[in-house]
């Protein structure tokens, strides 16, 4: 469908969900709420969403419901369906059937922020009989940008009641289709099942979270506390399942494995006996909104409150009521809960009538990035193989403005994506954390970094996002994100807030041509000097080159793989005596002069054992034998036990390839000073592929693959790895020789062209190859 506006929010854009860059697990249609509401009012339909369809497929990924559930719109459940009923508030938030308490939790804190509210629940959404079309959008922070997300109204119901979430009012929804527009940007309901609460605050949001194991709290955390609530910042808690310690909470009336929002933080006085004392108070919510509330110091009907002054209670907005809502002490909390999550807000998070209040002006940087099995997932045990993760590096000028001990604040934040939506083929968190590396300038050019001063490592642990807050001078810093097992495959988001000016950037090489591999180079066929070798090359040249002594790339690829393809396979594991090479040879002169180019194929194979490096001429069983007999054989017979691959071949597609890599006239066609330099580079990427084969079964190991493009003289990053594996690689993370061949041809054409370039800049060269590999 056809956009009809770009929406924003205080300038922000927001996408459509199924827009390119918006992270959606599947294909879907692009769904604009105004053009489809409009339709509807048009035909006087209501809308009906194909894209999370009124069935089980909607509620369930892995199992089919046991329970007939039934779809009604409102004005079926509810004779004055309403969006609102007096407004909004935490109470129109109850937990249903599902197991989301966490989301829950959040969604009621949302409500302590009407702009914030408002950007996630559009007031344009109502039952008003001029705009009524079945259809509504909410829009949610998603890896990094806005996504508008529209629903039809038709919700699961059991007798005639929501299963789901639910308001305290019985005709009041949004709380109802807020969850549903949720569940449809996860996959389904099912998959909204267990999390933190910290998830969908920064769903809400687009901030950043903070968590605090209150067993280890800081001396300072009730300030900390203060400050966010101060800054609306979002907060949840949660306790852990600890046996005897559980029945114990339990009965204070909290409960375990269970996710509570914390909706006020205040302290408050109390005059008695002629003195004064201050007590720190926490306000929490069970997203169940009942009467299981906490029953101890401070709850509804204990008696610390008849100390307070009635105009105080009447501030705190006290109530009495069983509806979840409960007060306890600073101290209480931190006796029974076990951790506590505070969600502050981004830059991007504020609207602009916040952030000219906001003393902090915080910077944000921001990097997308992924862990590619062979590439970029090194894991984080084995350091050799961890500094393959991908690196970035943050400079920091000056300290904050506030510095006492000239440092800079720091918050790293590390979130991993996409893997709730797609549970459903098997998909489940993965255990993520990052290293923090100081560095010297005389080192910012190691690209990737190998060494430094370790500076910090978070926690690694299974949750979407892992936060550290680090206090650093002023300096480089390497931050290197990872997962706990090499070869764990995933995409992140990894963000950086600072309070003084900072640099964020990608810390990887740019692409250009390097010096080949030492190993290698003696070994390498010399251009300049005249040998048997190359007599017999240009012979086999002229004889399928066209009239202008030009050939193309149909008489390549019969130069490079005729031998084997023409002649009829023989194999044996005997040695073969030079008469029988002869004699055979002799019975297969009916075959072109070119089926001998074997001879020259084997020459470029560096360091053949079957080859005497001081005469340039092929051996067997120890005597010399001339070339282009012998080469016939090496390509047909297992020649003392050995037998070239058919791996070593060339396809069509890597021979047009090499032509146009060395077209410089654009004619499709290779000159002979051409075809030698080709041979040349075969050469040469053959003899690099030989000392990455390891185990010696003609294949790279594609954890290896950037260390051989770098020994074949080619210097590129990561995300051009990848996009090369994407389109050449395979399934067993190996490549034979031709897929490399191919590889190192697409990027050298490329740096060459982008040489003789004169109107792009420099920085292009690695967004350049990485489309033009794929």
């Amino acid at each position: 469908m056809s956009r009809v506006r770009r929406y924003t929010f205080d300038g922000h854009p927001i996408y459509l969900l199924g827009e390119n860059g918006t992270e959606f697990y599947q294909q879907i249609e692009i769904q604009d709420f105004y053009a489809l509401r409009q339709q509807c009012l048009d035909s006087s339909t209501l809308f009906e969403d194909s894209e999370f369809p009124a069935s089980d497929q909607s509620l369930f990924f892995s199992s089919k419901s046991k329970v007939s559930y039934k779809w009604l719109r409102p004005a079926e459940i509810s004779e004055n369906p309403q969006f609102f009923v007096k407004g909004y508030s935490r109470f129109d938030v109850k937990q249903g059937s599902l197991n989301n308490c966490w989301f829950i939790a959040a969604a009621a804190n949302l409500t302590l922020n009407p702009k914030l509210f408002s950007r996630v629940v559009y007031d344009d959404n109502n039952f008003d009989k001029n705009h009524y079309a079945g259809i509504f959008h909410f829009c949610f922070w998603r890896f990094g940008k806005w996504i508008d997300v529209v629903i039809d109204d038709r919700l699961p119901t059991i007798n005639g009641k929501l299963v789901y979430n639910y308001s305290t009012d019985d005709n009041e929804f949004w709380s109802a289709l807020l969850e549903k527009a949720y569940a449809k940007l996860h996959g389904s309901y099912q998959a909204l099942n267990d999390g933190h609460t910290s998830e969908a605050l920064e769903d809400f949001t687009g901030g950043i979270t903070e968590r605090f194991k209150l067993k280890e709290a800081p001396s300072n955390l009730y300030d900390v506390l203060v400050k966010g609530f101060e800054m609306n910042s979002m907060m949840g808690c949660s306790i852990e399942n600890f046996g005897q310690q559980t029945i114990k909470k339990e009965k204070l009336g909290l409960f375990s494995g269970h996710a509570y929002s914390i909706t006020k933080v205040q302290t408050v006085e109390i005059f008695h006996n002629d003195q004064i004392r201050s007590f720190n108070l926490l306000r929490l919510r069970n997203p169940e909104g009942n009467e299981l509330e906490w029953n101890g110091p401070w709850s509804d009907t204990s008696r610390e409150w008849q100390f307070i002054p009635i105009e105080t209670r009447e501030e705190l907005g006290l109530t009495f009521d069983f509806d979840g809502e409960f007060w306890m002490s600073f101290q209480d909390f931190l006796r029974n809960f076990d951790q506590l999550e505070i969600c502050n807000l981004s830059p991007d998070s504020l609207t602009n009538q916040q952030k000219s209040g906001w003393k902090n002006n915080w910077s944000l940087n921001e990097f997308e990035g992924q862990w590619v099995a062979g590439v970029s997932a090194g894991g984080c045990k084995d350091l050799e193989k961890f500094y393959r993760n991908p690196q970035y590096m943050i400079h920091l000028k000056n300290p904050d403005h506030d510095s006492k001990d000239g440092r800079c604040s720091v918050v790293v934040a590390l979130m991993q994506k996409n893997r709730r939506s797609q549970q459903n083929i098997g998909l489940k968190l993965l255990t993520i954390g990052f290293r923090v590396y100081g560095i010297f300038d005389s080192e910012l050019n190691q690209k990737p970094f190998k060494n430094g001063l370790l500076m910090k490592t978070s926690n690694f642990i299974d949750y979407r996002e892992i936060t550290e807050r680090l206090s650093l001078l002023p300096g480089h810093y390497i931050i290197i994100p990872a997962t706990v097992k090499p070869d764990e495959e995933g995409e992140f988001l990894i963000r950086v807030y600072s309070e003084s000016e900072s640099k964020f950037e990608e810390h990887d090489v740019t692409a250009e041509s390097g010096d080949v591999d030492s190993k290698i180079v003696d070994d390498l066929p010399d251009l300049r000097s005249p040998t048997d070798d190359w007599l017999e090359l240009e012979t086999f040249f002229h004889e399928v080159a066209d009239e202008n002594k030009e050939i193309g790339w149909e008489e390549l690829i019969q130069l490079l793989n005729n031998t084997r393809r023409d002649i009829p396979i023989k194999e044996t594991t005997e040695n073969v005596n030079n008469q029988t090479i002869l004699e055979d040879y002799e019975k297969q002169q009916m075959y072109p002069r070119r089926n001998c180019l074997r001879a020259i194929w084997d020459f470029l194979t560096c360091n053949n054992k079957l080859h005497d490096t001081t005469i340039n001429a092929p051996l067997i069983n120890g005597n010399n034998i001339k070339s282009d007999k012998i080469a016939m054989h090496n390509s047909q017979l297992k020649i003392n036990s050995i037998q070239i691959p058919k791996s070593a071949e060339f396809s069509e597609e890597v021979c047009r390839a090499m032509v146009k890599m060395l077209d410089s006239n654009q004619s499709g066609r290779l000159g002979l000073e051409e075809f030698k330099i080709l041979m040349f580079e075969i050469a040469k990427w053959k003899a690099v592929f030989k000392l990455y084969d390891k185990d010696k079964n003609n294949k790279l190991d594609t954890h290896e693959f950037r260390d051989a493009m770098e020994s074949a003289g080619y210097l590129i990053n990561a995300k051009i790895l990848i996009s090369l594996l994407n389109r050449y690689g395979s399934a067993d993370k190996t490549m034979a020789m031709d897929v490399f061949i191919m590889c190192a041809v697409k990027v050298k054409t490329i740096i060459e062209q982008f040489k003789d370039s004169t109107g792009q800049k420099r920085e292009s060269v690695n967004e350049l190859i990485e489309q033009a590999a794929y």
